[in-house]
Parts: C-alpha cells; structure tokens; sequence
C-alpha cells in the first residue's frame, strides 16, 4: 500500500502526523524492531523567517489585521497585550492553514512569558504543522519544535499521555524511529485502551506492511472506541491488505452506515469496486 493511500482526504484531518517522511520500521512484533532511518535536519532558514512565502498569499484585510498586531508585539506592550496578540496571530494564520507560521507566533509568547497554556498551545500548533508538512526540513523542524513545547508541558505533567503520543510519533520520522515506538509502547503499557496510541500503533503497522498487526491493533481501537471513524475505516484498509475479503467489505459495509460524507463514501466505494 502506497504511503498517499494512508491518508484520507474525506476525514477532512490529517490521519498520522509527517507520514511521508515515516521510515519504513517494524513497529509491532516479539522480536523487538528495527528500521531504516531518515536524515533529523532541521531548517534554518525557515526556522529564522518562517512568514517569508505565507505573507504573500494574505488577503489585505487579513494583511492589515496582522500588521496592526505585529506592532503590538514589537513595541513596548504589556504582558497581557503581548501575549493576547501573539495568540491571535496564532489564530490568524492558523485559520489560513499556516500552521508553522502559526507556531511562531505563539512561540514568541510562550518564550517571553512561559506558562503551561501557552507551551501546550504552542506545541500544538507545530504538531498540527509536522501533519501537514511534507518537506523533510519542515518535518524534522516542527517535530523539534513540538518536542520542544509539549515536552516542557510533560515535564511538569508526565500523565498527559496525549501528549506523549504526539511527542512519540514526531520521534518516528527522525533519526531515531525507535524512540518513538518505544514512547507509544510505554503509553500503551500504562493504558492499554488509550485511543491514540491504539491508532497510532495501527497506522505505523500498515506503513510497515504488517497488515496483520495492523488489523488487530485497529480491532483493539474498535472495541474501546467504537465511534473512531479513522480507526474503523483503516480497518477495513487493513483487512483488504491482508486479504481478508469478506471481513474488509463487512467492514466496509459498517463505515457506511457511520458517515454520510461523500468522499469517505466514494474511498469505500472504491475498494468494494475492488473485492
């Protein structure tokens, strides 16, 4: 199965964080894992000035809105209007898909006046942009950045599992793909309904071709979490991977019933055209 195929569009979300620069890894056997790993470069031009491309596809209502607030945070503000305007810079670019952009903003509030909110609020952001990002630069860049604010957060805070997730799966695309499976394997070991790191073991699976690891990890995630939408429809991926025809369509059959968008439902269509 192709790494494109992974993701589906319909779900209108990205299905696994930075998948095009996953390595392929054994995540999920006895025998331990192994993997073949990426460059962990990180990008320093867009690291210093990541608004040079966004700035010029912003409308100018937008473009007026985004100076006044710049003004804002370069002059001498107030903490409470510094860190009111970065965040709605942060939204500003976030409503446009700039998700790195995004991350900088926020970044510059959390770096001045650190906090939990503002760390979690920004590694966030960046996870959203290490989803999107298909460039290795961009990857291993918001990977580092996501690590570096989520992790102050778990810090303070080692039971935030969902943020260890994230911080796993950013581990997976690097120089070290291991930490990252170690990190989900631990999350699981300590909650083995957790949802995340039940999808999130299943999606490496297929990425691996390991079909059948893949199934089981996903029937875990069905049984704890019925309504996953994600989750129900890689199942149904990942028994049609495997082979398992009829057990693929009965469950192709099921993911229809649970959604009436078009292009989840022309994605099943697409593999019962197949079976």
């Amino acid at each position: 199965m192709k790494r494109s195929q992974l993701i589906l569009v319909g779900l209108g979300i990205v299905a696994i964080a930075g998948l095009y620069a996953l390595p392929k890894v054994v995540v999920d056997n006895e025998d331990g894992a192994t993997g073949i790993s990426q460059g962990d470069s990180t990008s320093p031009s867009e690291a210093a000035d990541p608004l040079s491309m966004h700035d010029a596809e912003i409308s100018p209502v937008e473009a007026e809105e985004i100076v006044s607030l710049k003004l804002k945070i370069s002059n001498n503000s107030s903490e409470k209007e510094f860190i009111s305007a970065s965040e709605r810079l942060g939204e500003v670019y976030r409503e446009l898909s700039k998700y790195d952009s995004a991350g900088y903003f926020l970044s510059l509030a959390a770096d001045k006046y650190p906090s939990q909110e503002l760390s979690e609020k920004t590694g966030n952001v960046y996870y959203e942009a290490f989803g999107f990002a298909l460039d290795t630069d961009k990857v291993s860049y918001t990977a580092d950045q996501t690590r570096i604010y989520l992790g102050q957060v778990l810090e303070k805070d080692p039971t935030r599992l969902d943020l260890k997730t994230k911080i796993a799966m950013t581990y997976v695309s690097s120089s070290n793909p291991m930490q990252g499976i170690t990190m989900l394997r631990e999350v699981l070991a300590e909650e083995p309904t957790n949802e995340d790191g039940l999808f999130n073991m299943g999606i490496l699976s297929m990425q691996s071709g390991q079909y059948k690891r893949a199934t089981e990890r996903f029937e875990e995630l069905i049984q704890y979490h019925p309504t996953n939408l994600q989750g129900q429809f890689y199942l149904g991926v990942s028994y049609f991977e495997a082979n398992q025809k009829n057990k693929a369509k009965a469950q192709f059959e099921k993911v229809k019933e649970m959604t009436q968008d078009e292009m989840i439902l022309g994605s099943i269509q697409s593999y019962l055209d197949k079976l």
